[in-house]
């Protein structure tokens, strides 16, 4: 059964940084392309970073220079690092991991952390 866990949201006043964690199980962690989403509320999905299998990082505009996605193996966890955060950033956050395996793409999705940034 895969589980994919996040923690570390909270609130935080505007400049502020948080941590994110997601710990997986289930899957064969460091052959899995790992991903943060976030949804603001009344607003779509978005995709705002990916770490690679071989640790490439992508990161949306919006992010980039203030958020760092990072991974550890050894502990089937994935990390986002948000920095300068601001109001705009408010969301549940979710964790995605996918997985191919035999031709078959997989996607795993964690129940969401919600991250608040008063002004």
């Amino acid at each position: 059964q895969v589980q994919l866990v996040e923690s570390g949201g909270g609130l935080v006043q505007t400049g502020g940084s948080l941590r994110l964690s997601c710990a997986a199980s289930g899957i064969i962690f460091r052959l899995a392309a790992m991903k943060w989403y976030r949804q603001a509320p009344g607003k779509q999905r978005e995709l705002v970073a990916t770490i690679t299998s071989a640790s490439s990082t992508i990161y949306a505009d919006s992010v980039k220079g203030r958020f760092a996605i990072s991974r550890d193996n050894t502990k089937n966890t994935m990390y986002l690092q948000m920095n300068s955060l601001k109001p705009e950033d408010t969301a549940v956050y979710y964790c995605n991991a996918r997985t191919i395996a035999i031709a078959t793409t997989r996607d795993y999705w964690g129940q969401g952390t919600q991250v608040t940034v008063s002004s």
